[in-house]
């Protein structure tokens, strides 16, 4: 009964197996009108066939923005300025995308006058949560429908078998054993031949970037400045944040830059295995906390240093529209006043150096660190820092010493 009540779906679509499939179910299974939605995040040539694949499968609309700016600006870049990076190596692409991709979705579902949105998330990941507490944020009273969580079909093979008898053409073949998501930040693998933690992933999977066995034998430098925390030039020419990100994944993939595979613990409890390419991504967390090595207090350094596995948690949890992300937000932002300069990266062989960084506003004075003789500092006054410090292990050990000759 519930199901006869819904009269208009708004899709998040890709025109892949799993949301070609989910259009036409939820066509016969709620009799409803489904309107496919499609961000635009850089994605590149997959976006041609969409609109028209998506009509042929039985949607009434199709909607496809381009969001690649607002990605960039609004998402990939409060990353790059809070150094995030999930469990230590990942870079949090997929989990930033899909907060955005949800915001436009309601969007196009409060135009439509749409009385449920839904997504092709899988019971067992992390995208499921992802969207749903960002549509929640949205409009608390939205319904949200998953189909993995609904239907019969189990696996794959139950999809394209699906897929098959309704005419929708299938994407995954035996040559393309796993699933991926790409965008402007990275592109992931996951699935398959993937599930084998012991299993090396096969080269010929790899899109954004060459092996660094095959990288160029000469080095290659790239110069990226920031102002207040944010890139905006890149070899002395400004662009805007998506073409700036946008040149670096080809500069970084020719050097075989961003390659990561790791084991990851979901947040709905079960760990899983992740291969990921982030060139650009990668290149930019390393300029960015170069140019903080020399703007950015210590105190403020350390301080947002203790935050970066939180706010990485917050991201890869899906609560990006949270008030705690909110706080987190504007700390972070706060802390990037200042980051101003410009890092030389130097890229050859899957190595992503930092080999140079300057600023107007740097908090580094060679007169201060120098080893050689100096009018600014006073070398005897490292005496009594030093004994201040030590005065609570003294005691310590004081103590200590006493016992042993009471025979305590």
């Amino acid at each position: 009964m519930q199901s006869k009540r819904v009269k208009k779906i708004v899709l998040a679509y890709s025109g892949g197996l799993d949301t070609s499939v989910i259009l036409r179910w939820l066509i016969e299974t709620y009799q409803a009108e489904v309107i496919a939605f499609c961000a635009d995040l850089g994605q590149g040539e997959e976006l041609d066939p969409v609109r028209e694949k998506a009509l042929k499968t039985g949607a009434s609309k199709v909607y496809i923005k381009d969001l690649r700016e607002e990605f960039v600006r609004d998402f990939v870049f409060p990353c790059v300025k809070a150094n995030a990076v999930y469990e230590g190596r990942y870079l949090l692409g997929t989990s930033m995308a899909r907060p955005l991709i949800a915001k436009h979705q309601m969007a196009v579902a409060r135009k439509e006058g749409a009385d449920a949105v839904a997504h092709g998330a899988t019971g067992k990941g992390n995208d499921q949560v992802r969207f749903e507490l960002a549509c929640y944020a949205i409009d608390p009273h939205i319904r949200v429908i998953a189909p993995w969580r609904e239907w019969r079909l189990k696996s794959r093979s139950d999809l394209i078998a699906y897929a098959r008898r309704h005419n929708i053409p299938v994407p995954i073949t035996k040559a393309r054993p796993y699933s991926t998501d790409r965008n402007l930040f990275h592109i992931s693998f996951e699935g398959g031949v993937l599930e084998d933690p012991w299993q090396e992933p096969p080269e010929e999977m790899f899109v954004l970037s060459v092996s660094p066995e095959k990288a160029p034998d000469c080095a290659t430098y790239v110069e990226v400045e920031f102002q207040d925390g944010q890139p905006v030039a890149l070899d002395g020419k400004r662009l805007s944040p998506a073409r700036l990100l946008q040149r670096l994944n080809k500069i970084g993939g020719e050097h075989g830059i961003g390659r990561v595979d790791l084991i990851e613990n979901r947040y709905v409890g079960m760990k899983s295995r992740g291969v990921y390419e982030t060139p650009g991504g990668t290149i930019l967390q390393a300029a960015h906390r170069a140019v903080e090595s020399l703007t950015m207090d210590r105190e403020v350094m350390h301080l947002r240093d203790s935050l970066i596995p939180r706010f990485s948690e917050l991201v890869y949890y899906g609560y990006w529209f949270s008030p705690e992300m909110d706080l987190l937000m504007r700390t972070i932002e706060a802390s990037q006043q200042g980051v101003t300069g410009t890092a030389r990266v130097k890229l050859y062989k899957g190595n992503c150096e930092v080999v140079g960084r300057k600023s107007a506003v740097s908090l580094y004075d060679p007169a201060f660190a120098t080893f050689e003789a100096d009018q600014v500092y006073r070398q005897s006054d490292a005496e009594g820092f030093i004994r201040l410090n030590a005065l609570r292990l003294r005691i310590r050990a004081l103590r200590h010493t006493g016992r042993k000759r009471s025979g305590r």
